[in-house]
């Protein structure tokens, strides 16, 4: 999917030299061994699923295992460090997000990397629609203006969750309350999953995430969503509305994910991978998955136009972050 929209977004860093040696320290063609993809978050959540469709499809591509290895912690941003961290040798790679990268920039005084400096951009994944949900476990709301009146009325009675401090979905949430004069408690969790089960058990009042979370609680009763806020309604709900249509027309939430590297990986490897992952994405199977879960597929970006996409994405987002108020550090 190629986004065009208030934004025309770009960040991180194009693929640079590898330092000399790089190259000749592997034993023969790379890969010759399994590659991890580390998960930033925790199990059963939207960049979980979308890295274990992508696995099996690259690897098959590659001929060598791919493993998904889940590291979450701060926001998405322990597992980005350590790619970050990681040796150039095309054997630790990351699905790194919005939060990752333009997020935390706005969030962390003291982010231990640089987005753009230390991870080598390879290729965009999916594009991924916020909506606004809340609970229907002790709550009664009869539309976006009602829960906005309801939330003025009780400041920080009611809470929301995420999968965790700084992810799409705190800052999300974050911003709607800064948009709106309102406020509530955030309650950061360690996936999607535990997210879920406090919404339906009125732990928590209202979160924001992707409409194929949201979808078979909206659809039961458990929960409502709201509004979608993006420009246009989600394929997956299309009864609902979007934030502009009740009344937030400068209200918008998405974020993305995204395959990176460490610094400085040899063109070769950044080369070869991108075009693992774009023909991983091309999959039939792969693009149904990603449009049932309404998550539809980043095609057509090469690494540099990632790279750019990236950079765009942070000059976007940190404002809007520090406007919030939200802080991570």
């Amino acid at each position: 999917m190629t986004i065009t929209r208030r934004s025309s977004l770009a960040l991180l860093v194009a693929p640079t030299l590898a330092a000399p040696g790089i190259a000749r320290a592997q034993s023969g063609p790379w890969p010759n061994r399994p590659i991890r993809m580390i998960v930033p978050f925790g199990t059963g959540g939207g960049s979980d699923i979308t890295m274990r469709l992508l696995a099996p499809k690259i690897a098959a591509v590659l001929g060598q295992n791919v493993i998904v290895e889940n590291r979450p912690g701060a926001g998405s941003t322990v597992g980005t460090d350590f790619v970050a961290k990681s040796a150039p040798d095309g054997y630790n790679f990351v699905l790194a997000t919005l939060s990752s990268t333009g997020l935390a920039v706005g969030l962390y005084r003291n982010l231990p990397y640089d987005p753009v400096r230390d991870l080598t951009a390879i290729s965009p994944t999916n594009f991924i629609p916020i909506c606004h949900t809340v609970t229907t476990r002790g709550l009664q709301v009869r539309d976006t203006a009602d829960w906005i009146a309801q939330l003025r009325a009780q400041p920080n009675r009611f809470s929301y969750g995420s999968s965790g401090v700084g992810s799409s979905g705190h800052i999300g949430s974050a911003s709607f309350l800064a948009q709106t004069g309102t406020t509530a408690v955030h309650v950061p969790y360690r996936g999607g999953g535990q997210v879920y089960a406090a919404l339906i058990a009125g732990d928590i009042q209202f979160t924001s995430d992707i409409p194929s979370q949201v979808l078979p609680f909206h659809r039961d009763g458990q929960a409502r969503t709201l509004f979608v806020a993006t420009d246009e309604r989600s394929t997956l709900m299309p009864e609902v509305p979007t934030a502009a249509e009740v009344g937030l027309p400068n209200y918008k939430s998405y974020s993305w994910f995204g395959i990176f590297g460490p610094p400085n990986l040899p063109p070769a490897i950044t080369e070869r991978m991108w075009s693992a992952i774009d023909q991983a994405l091309a999959d039939p199977d792969v693009a149904r998955r990603f449009n049932e879960m309404g998550t539809p597929a980043m095609r057509g970006y090469s690494p540099a136009r990632f790279a750019q996409f990236v950079r765009d994405e942070i000059a976007l987002w940190v404002p809007i972050v520090r406007a919030s108020g939200a802080t991570a550090d």
